[in-house]
C-alpha cells in the first residue's frame, strides 16, 4: 500500500474499492512494528483499532460514515480516551488508566475517526526535543541520531514516518509547530479558545490547545472543523460558530504580509533557514503579495515571559500529583509528609521538577509581583503589539525555528538553549493567535525547515487557505 498524504487520497481509494478502513489499519500497524525503534507511540491497540476500522467499513457500504471515515490518528499521551492508559509520559502516572474521553477526542470518534494509539511526548508536554520523556525519546526517521523536536515529538514522528494518517497533539508554546518544522510536515494551533481542553492534562492553562500534525492542510481544517466548538464541560472556550474550513481553502489573489525583520537578523539563527526564509518573502512577492518588513519590538521579552507564567501555572497544575489519589505511590514512604516529597521527587524527571520549582518561586510572596505580575503585563504588551501588527497585516509570517533538528544529548543539557528553541513559536502563543508551521525545503543535510504563518485570532479560515496555497522548496 501507499502512503497517503491526504484523507481526500485515501477516501478516492475506499470510493474505488482498492482498499478498506481494515486494510489501511493493517498496513499502519505493520509499519509501527517495522519502525518500533522510532520510538514513536508508546502504546498501540491493534484489536480496538482493527475493529473501528471493520465497523468504519460498515458505515461507508451504508452510506452513513462520518467526516473523518478512513482517518487513522495517533493521540499525544496528554488526550484523555476513556479506559486507555494516560500517563503524560510521566513515571508519576504509571498505571492510570483515564475515567473518560475528552471532548475533542469524542468529537474526532464520533465521526469514525480510528484510533491507532497513544504517542511519546516530553514529560507533561514540558520540553522542545522528546528528551524529557520518561520512556525516552522518540527520533527523528530522517536520522534515528536526532530528535523530532517536543513536546509532540512523538505525534509528529508518527505522521513523517508513515504510522498514521494524523496525529493530535497539544501546543503550549510551540509543541505542534516545533516538531512539524522538524519533521516536515504541517503543525496547526488554533486561536486559544477554539478547541475545548476539556480532557487536556494541564501543563500551563492560559496557553495549552489541541492542535493537529498532518500531511496537509486540508486535514488540519477538515479535523480543526470536527474538534472546534462550544463544549459545556470547559467554561474557557469559545462560543463562536465554527465555519466549515475545509470547504472554503480557496485564498484570496493577494494578501498583506508582514515578517519581523528582527527575527531575521537574530544570532543564532541558522543561516539556511534564514536564506529559505528569504527565499519564502520573494516568492510571495512574485506572487503579487505586499511584502512588508515590520518592527516587534519585544522579541527579546517573549522567551522570558513565556517561562514565568508557563512554569507559574505548572507549579499550581501538577500540585494534584501527590501519590494519595493515583498514579505513582512512593514504596518507601513512612508519613504523609514523606509520601508528598518522595512520590514528587520520584515520579517527576529533573525538566518538570525545575519547572515546577521555577513556577513556586516566581509565585512566591516575595517575587510575585517582580516576576508574576510584570510578566502578566508584558504579556499583555505582547499580545497588543501583536493583535496591532495582524490589524495592518493578513499575515505574519517567520521562520518556525532557530534551527533545524539537533542531534539527541546536544542541548538537553543546556537548559538556556532547549527554552530558547521556543523563541520563533511563543509569540502566538502569548498573544493566543492562531499559527500554522509548514514545510519549507529543506538545509544542506536535507533536514526539514519550516516556515510558519501567524493571523488574527479567529482567523483560521484565511490562515489555513493561505497556508494550503504555498509550495516552497
Amino acid at each position: 500500500m501507499r502512503r497517503f498524504n491526504s484523507l481526500t487520497e485515501v477516501r478516492h481509494e475506499l470510493a474505488a474499492g482498492t482498499t478498506t478502513c481494515r486494510q489501511l489499519v493493517a498496513y499502519y500497524l505493520d509499519n509501527i512494528r517495522r519502525k518500533e525503534h522510532l520510538n514513536a507511540f508508546l502504546e498501540v491497540w491493534p484489536e480496538e483499532a482493527l475493529a473501528q476500522a471493520a465497523a468504519v467499513d460498515a458505515k461507508l457500504a451504508a452510506g452513513t460514515a462520518g467526516k473523518l471515515a478512513g482517518m487513522v490518528i495517533g493521540l499525544k499521551d496528554v488526550l484523555a480516551y476513556e479506559g486507555h492508559a494516560l500517563q503524560s509520559s510521566s513515571r508519576i502516572l504509571e498505571g492510570f488508566k483515564s475515567l473518560f474521553t475528552g471532548t475533542a477526542v469524542q468529537r474526532l470518534l464520533d465521526e469514525d475517526a480510528i484510533v491507532i494509539g497513544r504517542q511519546n511526548c516530553d514529560e507533561f508536554a514540558m520540553g522542545a526535543s522528546n528528551e524529557t520523556s520518561y520512556f525516552g525519546p522518540a527520533r527523528n526517521e530522517l536520522d534515528p541520531d536526532r530528535v523530532p523536536g517536543g513536546s509532540s515529538g512523538g505525534s509528529a514522528v508518527a505522521v513523517q514516518a508513515d504510522l498514521c494518517l494524523a496525529s493530535i497533539g497539544s501546543d503550549t508554546g510551540g509543541s505542534v509547530r516545533q516538531p512539524a518544522a522538524f519533521c516536515g510536515i504541517v503543525g496547526f494551533k488554533p486561536t486559544y479558545s477554539r478547541i475545548s481542553r476539556y480532557g487536556l492534562i494541564a501543563y500551563a492553562s492560559s496557553f495549552d490547545q489541541i492542535g493537529t500534525l498532518t500531511r496537509s492542510v486540508e486535514d488540519a481544517a477538515l479535523l480543526l472543523e470536527v474538534m472546534a466548538g462550544a463544549d459545556q464541560f470547559d467554561s474557557t472556550v469559545s462560543q463562536r460558530e465554527v465555519p466549515a474550513y475545509s470547504q472554503h481553502l480557496a485564498p484570496a489573489p493577494h494578501y498583506r504580509i508582514g515578517y519581523i525583520q528582527d527575527c531575521l537578523a537574530r544570532p543564532g539563527l541558522n543561516p539556511e533557514i534564514k536564506a529559505a526564509t528569504e527565499n519564502a518573502l520573494e516568492q510571495l512577492r512574485g506572487q503579487g503579495h505586499v511584502v512588508e518588513a515590520v518592527e516587534f519590538p519585544y522579541l527579546d521579552f517573549i522567551v522570558p515571559t513565556y517561562y514565568i507564567l508557563t512554569t507559574a501555572e505548572a507549579s499550581s497544575n501538577l500540585s494534584r500529583y501527590d501519590g494519595v489519589k493515583f498514579g505513582y505511590r512512593a514504596p518507601d514512604a513512612t508519613d504523609l509528609e514523606s509520601l508528598y516529597k518522595k512520590t514528587r521527587a520520584q515520579g517527576f524527571g529533573p525538566e518538570v521538577q525545575r519547572r515546577i520549582l521555577l513556577g513556586t518561586f516566581v509565585l512566591s510572596a516575595s517575587y510575585y509581583d517582580a516576576y508574576y505580575t510584570k510578566a502578566q503585563r508584558v504579556r499583555r504588551l505582547i499580545r497588543e503589539k501583536t493583535d496591532e501588527l495582524l490589524r495592518d497585516y493578513d499575515f505574519l509570517v517567520l521562520p518556525t525555528t532557530p534551527t533545524t533538528a539537533f542531534r539527541i544529548g546536544d542541548v538537553n543539557k543546556d537548559t538556556l538553549a532547549m527554552y530558547l528553541a521556543d523563541i520563533f513559536t511563543v509569540q502566538a502563543s502569548l498573544a493566543g493567535v492562531p499559527a500554522i508551521s509548514v514545510p519549507n525545503g529543506q538545509d544542506a543535510q536535507g533536514l526539514p525547515i519550516g516556515l510558519q504563518i501567524l493571523s488574527g485570532a479567529f482567523r483560521e479560515q484565511d490562515l489555513l487557505a493561505f497556508a494550503g496555497s504555498l509550495a516552497f522548496g
